[in-house]
C-alpha cells in the first residue's frame, strides 16, 4: 500500500468508525469526504502529481456522488496530465464528458482531452533529436479533432483561442508530415507518389508553411516524370507566390535541385530498395514556419 493510500485509508477508516457511533451519518460522511479532498488538494498544491492522482482516484472511488465528485474528476484529468499520464488524462476527460455533458465546466474536459493528446505527441520527443513531423501523424490528427469538437460545441469558451492556436500548429505539422513522405518517395524514386503528396498539401493545407514545398515537390516530381506542363505550372505558382524558395534560381525553378541524372531503371522499378540514389529533400521550415508557444494556464476551473 502506498503512502497516499495509507493516509487516506486511516482517514476513511476513522470516519467510518465515527459514522457507526453517530446519529448524524450524513454530516460525518461529508466531513470525511472533506478530509480526503483536502489531502488531494495538498498534493496538488505541492505539485506531487502522482500522489494527487492517487488521492483523487481514492476520493472518486469512495465518494462517486459526493459534494466534490465533479470537481475532483476535473482535477484528476489535470493531475494525470501534469504527471504525463496523457492516455489516462484523455480517458478521464472522456468519462467526465459522458457523465456530465451539461456541466458548466465541461468545455475544460474537451480542452484537456485535446491538450493531452497534443502533449502525448510532442512531450517525450521534445527532448530527443527526433523530428516529430517525421513520425506517424495519427496522434496529431486525434488532437486536432478533439480541439475541433471543443470549438464546434463551445465557440465562446475561454479555451477557444488557445485551441485555435494549437490547431494551427497541428495543421502545419500534418502538412509537413506529407512533405516528409514526399521526400521519402523521392529517395525511393517513386516520383508520381511524391507528386501526389505535394499536390495533396497544396490542395488540402492552404495557408500552411508547407505549401511552398508542396509546389516545389510537384514541380520537381513532374519534371522527373517528363510531365513538363504540370511541372511548369507548379513552378510558375511557386515563383509568383514564394520567390524566396531555395529551389528557385534567378527567378526560375532549378530542376537540377538535388536530382541525380544517372538514376537507373532498377531504382525506379524497385522504389529504391536495392540501389539508393541522392534525392531531392524539400524542407523550408526555417524560412516559413512559426511555432506554437503555450501561454494559457490549464489548471481546472473551480
Amino acid at each position: 500500500m502506498s503512502q497516499v493510500s495509507k493516509i487516506l485509508f486511516i482517514t476513511l477508516t476513522a470516519s467510518l468508525l465515527l459514522n457507526g457511533c453517530s446519529s448524524k451519518d450524513n454530516k460525518m460522511d461529508h466531513s470525511s469526504e472533506q478530509m480526503a479532498y483536502n489531502i488531494a488538494q495538498k498534493y496538488l498544491r505541492g505539485s506531487n502529481w502522482e500522489a494527487a492522482s492517487e488521492a483523487l482516484e481514492i476520493l472518486e472511488e469512495n465518494y462517486p456522488f459526493g459534494s466534490y465528485a465533479e470537481q475532483s474528476q476535473l482535477e484528476l484529468v489535470y493531475a494525470y496530465y501534469r504527471a504525463e499520464e496523457h492516455e489516462l488524462a484523455i480517458a478521464s476527460a472522456d468519462r467526465f464528458i459522458r457523465l456530465h455533458p451539461q456541466h458548466r465546466n465541461v468545455d475544460y474536459a474537451y480542452y484537456m482531452r485535446g491538450v493531452s493528446a497534443f502533449k502525448n505527441d510532442t512531450a517525450f520527443y521534445s527532448v530527443l533529436p527526433t523530428d516529430i513531423t517525421k513520425r506517424d501523424a495519427g496522434t496529431a490528427r486525434e488532437s486536432f479533432d478533439y480541439f475541433a469538437q471543443l470549438l464546434d460545441r463551445y465557440p465562446d469558451s475561454v479555451y477557444a483561442v488557445d485551441a485555435q492556436k494549437r490547431m494551427i500548429y497541428l495543421r502545419n505539422m500534418l502538412a509537413r508530415y506529407e512533405i516528409h513522405v514526399a521526400n521519402y518517395y523521392f529517395k525511393r524514386g517513386a516520383y508520381l507518389a511524391a507528386a501526389n503528396r505535394g499536390r495533396y498539401v497544396v490542395e488540402n493545407f492552404q495557408q500552411t508553411p508547407a505549401v511552398p514545398d508542396g509546389l516545389a515537390v510537384m514541380a520537381q516530381a513532374y519534371h522527373m516524370l517528363d510531365m513538363e506542363e504540370l511541372s511548369n505550372s507548379a513552378a510558375k505558382v511557386l515563383v509568383a507566390n514564394f520567390p524566396e524558395h531555395p529551389a528557385l534560381k534567378n527567378g526560375d525553378f532549378n530542376y537540377r535541385f538535388g536530382r541525380d541524372e544517372s538514376i537507373s531503371w532498377v531504382t525506379i522499378a524497385t522504389l529504391g530498395l536495392f540501389k539508393k540514389q541522392p534525392y531531392t529533400n524539400f524542407d523550408t521550415r526555417e524560412i516559413y514556419n512559426t511555432f506554437y508557444r503555450e501561454d494559457l494556464d490549464v489548471t481546472p476551473p473551480g
